[in-house]
């Protein structure tokens, strides 16, 4: 669910304005579907405004979750393990905050222990938390690595994301394909034999 406990949303500089209520949203997707040349009266149309908000509900989850939650229980008895925790092919669905339109793709997640490591499902958590919202791939990555190394302090930390976006591949150059790869290495891996090798690891 979209989180419901903020009662107030930035509206810009110096403005305040409350949440929208469900029928404020839904009366939104009304004049959008006019505004596109068609009638939302129409029996095909007239369950759709709920339906985009019960939608935009799952899609945008994150706003409602802390991500760095996720990596709070951490466990110490991993027998001295010291090398790279790798998680590849992370599923990454996010929206471009310019167009609204979708990111897809996937995230590949690694990090050098210092002493703590996370269950894995806690690193397909961050991911989900930091993509369900309005984003740039850039700052996605950014957060994600950055999460990482607050809550585990490792010894290095790499994010790769790998995803296609509809606003180019739809409209505007219409680049069908095209693939944006982002990464972010901290610690260790930001330069050496350490950033070839994860590198390397993180590669197609």
């Amino acid at each position: 669910m979209l989180r419901t406990d903020r009662a107030e949303l930035d509206d810009g500089p110096g403005e305040i304005a409350a949440r929208p209520s469900r029928a404020e949203a839904e009366a939104a997707v009304r004049t959008l579907i006019r505004w596109i040349g068609d009638d939302p009266r129409r029996e095909g149309l007239a369950a759709t405004p709920a339906r985009v908000v019960r939608a935009y509900e799952e899609w945008f989850a994150g706003y409602g979750s802390d991500p760095e939650a996720y990596l709070q229980r951490t466990f110490g008895e991993a027998g001295g393990y010291d090398e790279a925790v790798l998680l590849r092919d992370i599923p990454v669905q996010s929206w471009c905050e310019h167009h609204m339109a979708a990111v897809r793709g996937v995230a590949h997640v690694a990090y050098l222990p210092r002493d703590r490591v996370v269950g894995i499902s806690k690193l397909v958590r961050l991911v989900d938390a930091y993509g369900r919202r309005l984003q740039i791939q850039e700052r996605l990555t950014a957060q994600i690595a950055d999460a990482l190394d607050r809550a585990l302090q490792p010894r290095g930390v790499a994010v790769v994301v790998r995803a296609t976006h509809e606003c180019m591949a739809s409209r505007g150059v219409r680049a069908h394909g095209a693939v944006l790869v982002t990464r972010r290495l901290l610690g260790d891996y930001r330069d050496g034999q350490s950033r070839v090798e994860i590198l390397a690891a993180l590669s197609p």
